[in-house]
């Protein structure tokens, strides 16, 4: 086996032949022992056949035909389909494609740049680190680069009473057909209105699933086995729904002959349509809805374990990242006199 160094490379490189086959590459290691390792370790996975040690590893681009093959067969959530394919979308977009795999380094990751927020970016480097785990269980690089992932703030906008209406007022200018804004309208108060996850629970309301007795909408799944919940239907969001639900008996609430679901997956193209047209900050997202309604339910009750339960949250951490208290409120407290401060010494 030999051992060397090129001209335009730190790295030591291996040159080898197994069964009348040539292999080459590099070590990525700038230490000779470790590099004199990692040339033993090929040289013997080689020769149990264990690593097939490509002559030329393949690009990112070239790779992702592989991984998305992969993706389309894997039992994965689809959910988590979806957001690869979002990732490589972004990914795509960079130098780092027409890279062989092999070559990617830390710092080639680290140079990467993604628009929008830090979510944004770490879904494409969320993707590209399982494309590279990947490309390592199938033998076609030796170990998968350690790169950190942006750190990410919480949602710190609410969309509250003011949001909505400029919102509302914006998809009115839109000149949407009436049907349209309609669906738009009412997606928006019910998401306000009933603090439910967009996709997961509130475009998949069934009909079955109202108890108009009782005011109650059932949640039967949901992103976490306490997602499974009750929750009461305002003034305006049983005027909704019985409005959606006219005569039916069962079925979606928001049904749509071109979803193979059968039933409304998205309105985001409206949602960020009528954002702009409103001059509402980027990131203002329908979730923001979520929180938005964590907020007022906890102000106006105090009860915290009735907004868990209402939100579906276990964990009152996670029910914590939904509280955005109002600044007034608490500026009002502080300004109101300490009774114990106030008496009179004796």
């Amino acid at each position: 086996m030999k051992l060397f160094k090129k001209k335009d490379s730190s790295f030591y490189w291996y040159d080898f032949n197994v069964r009348g086959t040539r292999y080459r590459g590099s070590t990525k290691e700038t230490n000779r022992k470790r590099a004199e390792k990692v040339a033993a370790l090929k040289l013997s996975q080689t020769i149990e056949r264990r690593d097939p040690l490509d002559k030329k590893s393949p690009s990112l681009l070239e790779f992702s035909t592989r991984f998305f093959d992969w993706i389309d067969s894997a039992v994965l959530a689809m959910k988590s389909k979806k957001y690869y394919r979002n990732g490589w979308r972004l990914l795509s977009k960079t130098k780092i494609v027409g890279m062989p795999i092999d070559r990617i380094v830390k710092d080639d990751v680290e140079r990467l740049t993604f628009p929008r927020s830090a979510a944004n970016a770490n879904c494409a480097l969320r993707t590209l680190r399982r494309m590279l785990h990947k490309a390592e269980e199938w033998h076609l690089i030796d170990k998968v680069p350690k790169f950190k992932l942006l750190r990410e703030g919480g949602r710190t906008l609410r969309l509250d009473d003011e949001a909505e209406q400029k919102l509302l007022v914006a998809a009115e200018a839109c000149g949407w057909t009436q049907h349209k804004f309609e669906l738009f309208r009412d997606v928006l108060i019910l998401a306000r209105d009933t603090g439910m996850r967009n996709q997961r629970e509130l475009y998949q309301i069934r009909i079955e699933n109202l108890d108009w007795k009782n005011r109650i909408i059932f949640v039967p799944d949901s992103k976490t086995p306490d997602g499974r919940r009750m929750i009461p239907m305002s003034d305006r969001a049983l005027e909704i729904l019985q409005a959606r639900v006219g005569q039916r008996g069962d079925g979606w609430l928001f049904p749509s002959k071109r979803s193979k679901s059968g039933h409304m997956t998205d309105i985001g193209k409206q949602f960020r349509a009528a954002r702009l047209k409103a001059g509402l900050p980027l990131h203002l997202v329908m979730y923001c809805t979520r929180h938005d309604f964590g907020t007022r339910v906890l102000t106006k009750t105090g009860n915290l374990p009735a907004v868990m339960k209402t939100m579906g949250h276990k964990d009152v951490r996670a029910a914590m990242h939904y509280q955005h208290p109002d600044l007034e409120i608490v500026r009002a407290a502080l300004n109101q006199p300490n009774e114990s401060s106030s008496k009179p010494s004796a």
